[in-house]
């Protein structure tokens, strides 16, 4: 069996890996943070300062985390 293949039936029977992972480069894929422009209204961005001034976050994380849940909640359920 390839190493490959070997780690990844660890990993899928929730083995330990840490004697096959470097912890201090290891990254998660699709989490490296992109640019994204959005056009709005004036009024819409100053809504969106004044929820995120509230909140105590940023506009970007506002904005990553509402988009998150509308995308969780539009994905269909594994039951279906």
């Amino acid at each position: 069996m390839k190493t490959v293949e070997r780690f990844d039936r660890k990993f899928d029977d929730g083995e330990d890996i840490s004697e096959y992972v470097d912890w201090s480069t290891a990254t998660r894929p699709n989490l490296e943070p992109v640019t994204l422009t959005v056009t709005v209204k004036q009024g819409t961005k100053l809504r969106l300062e004044r929820q995120a001034r509230e909140l105590g976050v940023s506009v970007d994380s506002l904005l990553e985390e509402w988009l998150r849940e509308k995308l969780d909640a539009a994905r269909p359920s594994a039951a279906e």
